[in-house]
């Protein structure tokens, strides 16, 4: 007996660990709030891609952006953006030359300048992070280029690998980089914009279609691993590494927007011992790639990818110097933004990302500080915030106590409603009839969604400004919110100001397209639309598709979601197989022709792996659109914009959407958190307070002990319950026998004597 009761107080011991345990509600290890750690969180699945080839989305930039290094930046707190060096040791102007080779002046005219050649100086010194792929035995042999099942067997990380080495970054590394445009191993979105403007680029493609087909006769087409492409073998006219840190890129024309894309991570450097070890066999049955183990020479690499579940980014060893601008916008000082001039990058050592699927979830768990910033990816959680903090006293009250920062602004991004060009009822048509009516149809459901009521006035919490055409405000050639400026499809001007055409303009755009009160005139039949949706659909996010039904409804018109993750949306899409669809842009550099190049007809999604997700293509807008490529800021770009806006107007390919506000959330404890969309590489400067951290942690999280209270006294009950059986059985009889009166215990079975 004495065993039971050891048995139950050590249950009850190990209860009460569980019990104060279960007190600490962090999801992080223990003490993992005093590391120089930054914590936050991402949603639904993994980046698609993290190949700086393909890598084009938000949630992908996010990691990218700190691992890849391309040649420029922008300054992280000058307005308007600047460009300013990276991997290259300054920001060069090009110089011109006409057809016979000779220089021409700055300002020659466009139509004179056969090539723009820019020669660009690397920084010296810049190393790769630690990768087995650079990895050299005894004799210099790279060690594991020549890997056989067996000695793959185990290993799902760089890291798995015994050894690791790294290299100097060469000018060679770029010129690589530009020709995986060309590859077809390659998804390259913007192949077929790269290839209009990079000498030979598009010639070269052909090359390596040609040569691919050799290197994969007689082998599956979706072979997971196929044979090295090595790209070293054919030059290409347009990329030359002059000497191992001078790269020179010659362009067809004049195309003033080129620097721009060399901030973006389609120039990342890329070595080819990298590409060639994810080349071998077995290597994506591993899950070792480029688009889950990244090489950069940035300030972060990755050294944890757990698919759908975490990533980590830790301190790149092998990061060159670099230092905290000294210079900002207006206002920076006071917003403390100058106070860590001159210091050393990055501040923080590592980055977790962890699942957290649902909304609400990953707002308590920033209000509990277990997370820094809620989501890495995002920059509207501090407008949803803000609109918390107006809606309750109590709520701004805590808020204002916790010191929350959140700090907003307005920056060149966009959201809007697509039709899919290639759809046979909201896209272009195929007889001069048919365009007619679906054109009028895309106008009547672009009257019909009240961009102004529903993210204007319901949804606040992503709230923003109705768009009039697709420049955003705050860049050369936008018109959006000019006085008297606005979409005279969609607008009017009644009463000294601009409101929404009427419902009843809408529906006799309607009687137009054939289809009055939303039904087929000829056929009688509903008009059913389908409306592809980038996220799944939970609770947060149910009332916003609810509301677009309801726009559609107003025209009788039947709107039938079909939700997938992003990574599903984005293959349906390129596939074509979209047909009205919600889409947003994150602006890639400050110019008009970032967001008109989105309804550039080359640059097509489902033909041509492109960014225009609309596949919008129309002969006149295309002619503008290149000619605007060879203009500067002026009086002619203007009059060309104007001209496109105009074009795309009256077509609606898109209805127009809303500009989002940007707003960004931090804890007290993270500095330097100005809000921006252009640039990407934000982390780099974040830095940490972890003991501020770790004390408010402590203060805002106190243990529930009630709990261990509730389990004390079922112990306790437990105990007693235990102590007080074992007391009945020590005074119970003894098997076959019974007790008598007074008379001690006798065999059982004799009577009493009476």
């Amino acid at each position: 007996m004495r065993r039971v009761l050891q048995a139950a107080l050590r249950g009850l011991f190990c209860g009460l660990l569980l019990a104060l345990s279960g007190c600490n509600n962090s999801p992080h290890p223990l003490g993992a709030e005093r590391e120089n750690t930054l914590f936050t969180a991402f949603d639904e699945r993994s980046p698609r891609y993290l190949d700086p080839t393909s890598s084009y989305s938000a949630p992908e930039a996010a990691y990218a952006y700190h691992i890849y290094e391309p040649l420029y930046s922008y300054h992280y707190l000058k307005r308007p953006y600047q460009l300013a060096p990276r991997a290259a040791a300054e920001v060069v102007q090009p110089y011109f030359l006409d057809a016979k080779g000779q220089r021409l002046p700055r300002d020659a005219d466009p139509a004179l300048i056969a090539q723009s050649v820019y020669d660009i100086p690397l920084r010296p010194g810049l190393r790769y992070a630690p990768h087995p792929a650079f990895a050299r035995d005894g004799h210099g042999r790279l060690r594991y280029h020549a890997l056989s099942p067996a000695e793959l067997k185990g290993k799902r990380s760089p890291w798995d690998f015994a050894e690791r080495g790294t290299r100097e970054l060469v000018a060679e590394d770029f010129v690589f980089a530009l020709k995986r445009h060309a590859s077809p191993r390659q998804e390259a979105p913007l192949f077929a914009l790269f290839s209009e403007h990079v000498l030979g680029l598009k010639a070269y493609g052909d090359t390596l279609r040609a040569e691919n087909a050799k290197l994969m006769a007689g082998l599956p087409d979706n072979l997971a691993d196929k044979p090295f492409l090595d790209l070293r073998r054919w030059p290409l006219a347009g990329a030359e590494a002059v000497h191992p840190h001078l790269l020179r890129i010659r362009l067809k024309g004049k195309y003033p927007q080129w620097p721009y894309w060399m901030a973006m991570t389609f120039f990342a450097p890329v070595p080819w011992e990298v590409d060639a070890f994810y080349a071998q066999t077995g290597m994506s049955e591993a899950g070792l790639g480029w688009n889950q183990w990244p090489v950069g020479t940035g300030p972060y690499m990755m050294t944890e990818y757990v698919q759908d579940q975490r990533h980590v980014m830790s301190r790149n060893p092998n990061y060159r110097e670099d230092f905290y601008p000294c210079e900002g916008a207006e206002g920076d000082r006071a917003q403390g933004w100058l106070d860590d001039c001159g210091k050393r990058l990055p501040f923080v050592d590592k980055i977790v990302a962890t699942l957290v699927k649902e909304r609400v979830p990953r707002k308590e768990l920033f209000k509990q500080g277990y997370l820094d910033m809620p989501e890495i990816d995002r920059s509207d959680w501090g407008v949803e915030f803000l609109v918390d903090k107006d809606d309750s006293d109590a709520v701004a009250r805590r808020f204002e106590q916790r010191g929350y920062k959140f700090p907003i602004d307005v920056d060149i991004s966009s959201w809007y409603i697509g039709f899919n060009w290639l759809d046979p009822v909201v896209g272009r048509g195929d007889t001069p009839e048919q365009q007619l009516r679906n054109r009028k149809l895309r106008q009547a459901l672009s009257i019909a969604i009240d961009w102004e009521e529903g993210y204007g006035r319901i949804f606040r919490n992503k709230g923003g400004v109705a768009a009039h055409g697709p420049v955003p405000p705050g860049v050369f050639g936008s018109r959006e919110g000019l006085p008297g400026q606005f979409n005279p499809l969609t607008h009017e001007w009644v009463g000294g100001k601009i409101q929404r055409r009427s419902i009843e303009q809408a529906r006799a755009l309607m009687v137009e397209a054939g289809y009055p009160q939303g039904r087929d005139a000829k056929t009688g039949k509903p008009l059913v639309l389908s409306y592809d949706y980038q996220r799944v659909i939970r609770p947060e996010l149910k009332s916003e598709t609810d509301w677009m039904v309801q726009q559609f409804a107003k025209l009788g018109v039947q709107l039938e979601l079909r939700a997938t993750d992003y990574n599903q949306f984005q293959e349906k899409v390129l596939q074509g197989k979209h047909q009205v669809f919600w889409w947003g842009w994150f602006a890639d550099y400050p110019d008009a022709e970032n967001f008109l190049f989105l309804l550039y007809g080359p640059n097509g999604k489902s033909k041509f792996e492109g960014e225009n997700a609309a596949n919008y293509q129309n002969p006149a807008f295309d002619q503008l659109y290149r000619r605007l490529q060879t203009l500067d800021d002026g009086p002619e770009k203007q009059q060309v914009i104007d001209q496109m806006v105009a074009i795309v107007r009256e077509d609606s390919p898109w209805s127009w959407g809303f500009w989002p506000f940007v707003g960004m959330a931090y804890q007290s404890w993270v500095y330097n958190g100005k809000p921006s969309i252009v640039v990407r590489d934000v982390l780099r400067y974040a830095r940490i307070d972890t003991q501020e951290r770790s004390r408010k942690i402590s203060d805002w999280n106190h243990p529930v002990w009630w709990p261990l209270g509730l389990l004390l006294l079922g112990g306790g009950f437990i105990i007693w319950r235990t102590r007080h059986a074992f007391a009945l059985r020590e005074q119970a009889p003894a098997p076959g026998y019974q007790a008598t009166t007074g008379a001690g215990i006798r065999p059982a079975g004799q009577e009493a004597q009476r």
